[in-house]
């Protein structure tokens, strides 16, 4: 996955590809303990699109707070 790929999906797509990915991430643990998994690599790649989808809504979160924090006008 690819940020860009990211960045243009909505809040609930992104939810859900976190969901899958985290299942698949457990799938492979448990196939990496069972010594079932060849390629190890599949496991860090799925972890890191973990991160990477969990980067873009933490983004997407502090974007939305900094757009309301400037239209509240400020008063003394």
């Amino acid at each position: 996955m690819e940020f860009k790929e990211l960045k243009g999906k909505s809040a609930e797509e992104l939810q859900k590809l976190l969901a899958q990915f985290r299942e698949k991430v457990r799938d492979l643990r448990f196939s990496v303990s069972a010594k079932q998994l060849k390629n190890i690599r599949q496991l860090r790649e799925a972890k890191k699109a973990v991160a990477k989808i969990l980067t873009v809504l933490n983004q997407d979160k502090k974007n939305a707070k900094a757009k309301v924090a400037k239209k509240e006008p400020i008063i003394i």
